[in-house]
């Protein structure tokens, strides 16, 4: 099992310590509030990979932007490093499931976006160049989003993130779109982009194997308004196999949690 120290205790880590307080949260509609999350409390090491799994529609992308700072939550707190989250910040990047790249904009000039805005494109203009070689896309800095492939635009999103050194990367269903096996090859790249950054991970994802094979635990939630219902420790080294037995196990187990599991 991978306990706080092991993690801790990896090669130096880029990643902040996240906190999240006692946070609820609902939405506002027609007049009626809509509850969404139910008291979460969680907290993640530094350099560590945490995925989110639950049914649809059950919180797990607004505890996402939450943590971006994008919104604010009801009640509870957020805590990275120990500070409170109140905006967002380039240190906490979050990666959609589409890429939304801009039409009109180069694969390297959609990566520019982020130094561009913050007003480090003069004097940073390395890291565009660094970003895309990360993820492989070097030779098609030139392209426009419409001469690339899903998978070789989900790496551009990615390297659009990677650009600002975040500490943090959030993930939502970043790899939802793709095909099966595109798909295998970016759980791939993504173990790999998180190994040679050391950033701290947290992923929302409905494939509960794809969960286990990225991420250092799992965390099951229920249905809306979400609580969680029980966290897995993977405790597997890298590179993982989906016939592992124990990870075999800690499926039908996820499974089971969400209701699914004669589904298997």
């Amino acid at each position: 099992m991978v306990s706080a120290a092991a993690v801790a205790n990896r090669a130096p880590s880029n990643g902040l310590g996240l906190e999240v307080k006692n946070l609820s949260h609902a939405f506002e509609l027609g007049g009626t509030s809509l509850p969404v999350l139910n008291r979460i409390d969680l907290t993640l090491q530094p350099g560590e990979s945490v995925a989110l799994l639950g049914p649809s529609g059950c919180g797990k992308s607004t505890l996402l932007r939450l943590v971006a700072g994008l919104e604010t939550p009801l009640t509870g707190e957020i805590l990275a490093d120990g500070q409170p989250i109140r905006a967002p910040d380039p240190s906490r990047i979050l990666v959609f499931q589409d890429p939304t790249l801009y039409p009109w904009r180069t694969v390297r000039d959609n990566v520019a976006l982020g130094l561009q805005a913050r007003g480090l494109l003069g004097s940073q203009r390395e890291r565009i160049d660094e970003a895309l070689a990360k993820v492989g896309l070097t030779d098609f800095r030139d392209a426009y989003p419409r001469q690339l492939s899903g998978g070789m635009a989900q790496r551009a999103a990615l390297a659009r993130a990677l650009v600002n050194e975040p500490r943090l990367l959030l993930l939502d269903e970043p790899l939802g779109k793709l095909d099966s096996l595109t798909r295998i090859a970016m759980q791939s790249e993504l173990i790999r982009l998180w190994q040679q950054q050391r950033y701290t991970s947290l992923l929302v994802t409905h494939d509960v194997e794809e969960a286990l094979l990225l991420c250092d635990r799992v965390l099951v939630f229920g249905n809306r308004p979400a609580r969680i219902l029980a966290a897995l420790e993977v405790g597997r080294d890298y590179p993982r196999h989906r016939n592992d037995p124990h990870l075999v196990e800690l499926r039908q187990r996820a499974l089971e949690l969400l209701g699914l599991g004669s589904s298997w």
